[in-house]
């Protein structure tokens, strides 16, 4: 399983259109369990507020022939985002910012993997960095498409992978959008690891293996937990 290879997103769109200055996200659908390859909500920088759209999850570089059915690139790492072409405009014009609720990650123990879901300690929503590219689809359609950008783990999450999602706060969500800041060392200090301290887990059901599940029930404690773990 690919570091946040899957992730959820539940908060009603009011309160996210609060949180991240929105107008406005049109209606969601609470999601449990996506993954790549799938539509995901993604916000841009606009004229005034910012701007909610819709994108695929996995980065197509406005330049490549590959087809559409190329594996995706759901990744980006931050210290080669001005070094790969994959990613060097798209970090420098279309950054993004991915909100989110929690995100799964598989602890292996011997030849058992355990998922667990990863939220913030108050249970507000995240929001991850990311950027995003657009290109035409083979029937002339405008397809966008995005990529989450991830740092080293903190301590506690190296237990599961030695990458983790950048996750913004505060004033870090309108610096990642200005389009004033084209530098990758302008912001170095927003790829800082989110301390343990500001994040929960528990173990889930394996049941989010299946990219067919997709309810309520994919964020619910497995059977051998009783308390949400703290870092």
């Amino acid at each position: 399983m690919r570091m946040c290879g899957r992730f959820a997103l539940t908060t009603p769109a009011a309160h996210l259109a609060a949180a991240f200055d929105l107008n406005s996200i049109g209606e969601l659908e609470p999601r449990y369990n996506i993954a790549p390859t799938q539509t995901i909500a993604a916000i841009r920088r606009g004229s005034g507020k910012n701007v909610a759209m819709t994108v695929r999850w996995g980065l197509i570089p406005a330049w490549s022939s590959e087809p559409i059915s190329t594996p995706p690139l759901i990744n980006a790492r931050c210290e080669t985002l001005m070094d790969k072409p994959s990613f060097r405009e798209a970090f420098r014009h279309r950054r993004c910012l991915i909100p989110a609720d929690g995100f799964y990650e598989w602890k292996t123990d011997g030849d058992r993997k355990q998922p667990w879901y990863i939220f913030r300690a108050n249970r507000a929503p995240l929001a991850f960095a990311g950027i995003w590219e657009e290109r035409l689809s083979p029937e002339g359609e405008v397809l966008r498409s995005a990529a989450i950008v991830t740092t080293i783990a903190n301590p506690a999450l190296r237990a599961f992978h030695e990458r983790m999602p950048v996750i913004l706060e505060g004033d870090r969500l309108a610096r990642w959008l200005s389009p004033r800041i084209r530098n990758l060392p302008d912001l170095a200090d927003l790829f800082d690891p989110l301390p343990e301290s500001h994040l929960e887990m528990y173990p889930v059901s394996k049941r989010i293996n299946s990219v067919r599940a997709d309810d309520a029930r994919c964020i619910e404690r497995a059977a051998d937990g009783s308390q949400p773990t703290l870092f």
